[in-house]
């Protein structure tokens, strides 16, 4: 897919740039914990501050429906945007009002302005047109640098396509020609897809296979084949809808070639310690949390001969210290094939998280923001968000 990039604007001196941001990161005690959203978008931002262009940014911050409230403020999100700028940023605690008409009106040549949570405004999560128009009368172009929330029916994502000039910041352009680089890929081309939502991998999975040499299943989303398959899983998490969806990938009782489960597993069973076991060895009081040696050195085999690789979730409860082992040894894997041997793609945060921890993000291609955008494109969905 081609994208009409900011660059493609031949003068942007004095020009009001609204851009859309995905600034949804994690804050505690008014501070950013994580700014990789942040600096992702810096390279659009700063270009559009050399162009000496009046920026506004909007992002919405929490998941649809939180209660809105001070915790949920982007204010801390500009302060740190300021402090990695080395710039001032003119925080406005509303999206539309007298102060943001203010603000706004005042600014010069490379001031930035940043606008409070949009999801404080029913109209966002509503796809309004009205909203749209509201935010479009702040500007003279509009910019999409969230790819994060392009599969999202929202105001800001949307409808605003409707009312304004649309063009796309540098990280969005990349995310696509990267993501393009899977649709058709060199190969062989290896697949690996975790976490647990069979509902949102499913599809990626099919529209994948044909090309894939093998996907690789692991995570909980592993533990809806080997429910289907009769296997004992004690009490791991599994999809409640999960057999509509896995029973594609069977004939009868044949697992579809190109899928790989993994062969062993860490469990937590009563006395509260991991434990390996082989898939078929599981107890009802026990949970699936990760996988075992063998299926990481089966995984990592098949990683070894990739010339694409395409990485999606967690292999384990990655969050608890003796459940991240498989999901580390599998970033390190796609980590020392990729750059160069293969081109490697992560996406989705926790993904992106258990990479940065082997301290090898570097040697991956691409590290996406997003993750359901991420799925929903490569499942070949029409994204609201993408013209």
């Amino acid at each position: 897919m081609k994208l009409a990039s900011i660059e493609k604007v031949k003068n942007l001196k004095n020009k009001k740039v609204l851009v859309r941001v995905d600034f949804n990161v994690p804050i505690e005690g008014g501070k950013v914990l994580d700014d990789y959203r942040i600096k992702a978008a810096l390279p659009t931002i700063n270009y559009l501050i050399q162009a000496k262009a009046k920026i506004i940014l909007i992002s919405h911050l929490g998941d649809a429906g939180a209660k809105i409230g001070p915790n949920l403020s982007l204010k801390p999100v500009a302060k740190r945007l300021s402090q990695i700028l080395k710039k001032p940023v003119c925080f406005v605690s509303e999206t539309f009002g007298y102060r943001a008409d203010e603000e706004i009106k005042k600014m010069l040549a490379g001031d930035i302005v940043f606008l409070e949570n949009l999801r404080f405004n029913e109209g966002e999560l509503k796809d309004d047109l009205k909203f749209a128009k509201r935010l479009a009368a702040y500007a003279d172009i509009y910019v999409n640098e969230a790819f994060s929330v392009c599969h999202r029916k929202q105001a800001s994502v949307s409808a605003i396509k409707k009312v304004m000039p649309i063009y796309y910041g540098l990280q969005v352009v990349k995310e696509i020609e990267s993501l393009d680089k899977i649709l058709k890929p060199a190969k062989p081309l290896i697949v690996i897809i975790g976490g647990d939502k069979i509902s949102t991998k499913a599809p990626i999975i099919s529209k994948i296979y044909d090309s894939a040499s093998q996907v690789l299943i692991g995570g909980a989303l592993a533990n809806n084949f080997f429910k289907h398959m009769k296997l004992e899983v004690g009490k791991s998490l599994v999809d409640t809808d999960s057999e509509v969806y896995v029973k594609k990938f069977f004939t009868g009782k044949k697992l579809a070639d190109k899928i790989i489960l993994p062969v062993d597993v860490i469990v937590r069973g009563r006395n509260k310690l991991p434990k390996v076991k082989k898939i078929n060895e599981v107890l009802k009081s026990e949970a699936i949390l990760d996988i075992g040696p063998e299926t990481i050195a089966l995984f990592s085999s098949y990683i070894r001969t990739a010339q694409t690789i395409v990485w999606n979730g967690p292999l384990g409860k990655f969050e608890e210290k003796s459940y991240k082992h498989g999901t580390l040894a599998i970033a390190i894997a796609v980590a020392a094939r990729s750059t160069g041997k293969a081109f490697g793609l992560v996406g989705g945060g926790d993904t992106g998280e258990a990479l940065k921890e082997t301290k090898m993000e570097a040697y991956v291609d691409f590290v996406s923001t997003a993750g359901g955008a991420m799925l929903a494109y490569l499942g070949g969905e029409k994204l609201p968000g993408l013209k």
